[in-house]
């Protein structure tokens, strides 16, 4: 078995001995560890813990165009990360990237989603979870936001600010909700996540429908959360400065666009 194991590239021995922690249509999510192999051949020394994306083959696919594909996204992927890191967005550091495999490791956070810690987002296929919350909120006997260390005013202004540095940047995130924003444990960091749709795009309207993603995400997860998303924006238009008036015009007319096609159907 170690021999099978060891024959295998080092890509493929860190997936198989990882732990699954979720798999969708694109991708397998795995918790691992990186080791360091010693020159000396002593063995192994453990690190710290990474969070795997590995972009599996499709097999719907014709092998060249999915290779290319799979190359281009975790590549792309990699890229936002790095840019978002260099203009001081917080996001999860990148710990190593394997375009042939279709591997991307980044920094393992430990916490808690934003979506877990507002009121009426408690992951939905957890149902004792979400009833606890629930009934938890509806009480008044806790407030997870405030066991975090901060504020729920204080949270939504880092929310805003976090999305304007990484707009001003010419990032879009292209799937921003409150499931793949994290408050780190040890420190109440907020930090970006997940940055597979993500692409780079000057854009107003790019930008501007990046909020009204932001903004449905809040209304259909978090029961009257306007005031919760007018926090963000405040705190967003204040970071973007002289750039966020054709945001704002243009945020009205996806807005308005949206509405048209509810009224459809």
């Amino acid at each position: 078995m170690l021999s099978s194991l060891s024959s295998k590239p080092p890509t493929q021995q860190l997936l198989q001995s990882a732990d699954l922690i979720s798999q969708g249509a694109e991708a397998a999510i795995y918790k691992a560890h990186l080791r360091q192999f010693l020159t000396s051949g002593h063995g192994v020394e453990a690190s710290e813990p990474v969070l795997l994306k590995h972009r599996f083959h499709k097999h719907y696919r014709h092998p060249s165009l999915d290779a290319s594909l799979t190359r281009q996204r975790i590549a792309g992927e990699a890229r936002a990360l790095m840019r978002c890191m260099r203009s001081g967005v917080t996001v999860p550091g990148i710990r190593m990237v394997d375009v042939n495999e279709g591997v991307l490791g980044i920094e393992w956070i430990d916490g808690k989603s934003v979506r877990q810690l507002l009121p009426g987002g408690a992951e939905l296929d957890e149902i004792s979870e979400l009833e606890e919350v629930d009934e938890i909120h509806e009480n008044g006997a806790a407030d997870p936001i405030a066991d975090c260390g901060v504020s729920g005013d204080a949270l939504m202004n880092t929310i805003g600010v976090e999305i304007a540095k990484m707009h001003l940047a010419d990032i879009i995130h292209g799937d921003l909700t409150t499931s793949n924003m994290m408050l780190r444990k040890q420190t109440s960091d907020l930090v970006l996540i997940d940055f597979g749709l993500a692409y780079h795009s000057s854009l107003v309207e790019d930008k501007a429908v990046d909020l009204y993603v932001l903004e449905r995400a809040f209304a259909s997860t978090h029961p009257d959360s306007e005031p919760l998303f007018a926090g963000v924006l405040n705190a967003y238009e204040k970071r973007m400065g002289k750039c966020w008036l054709p945001i704002k015009k243009r945020l009205d007319d996806v807005r308005l666009r949206g509405r048209k096609r509810s009224m459809v159907g």
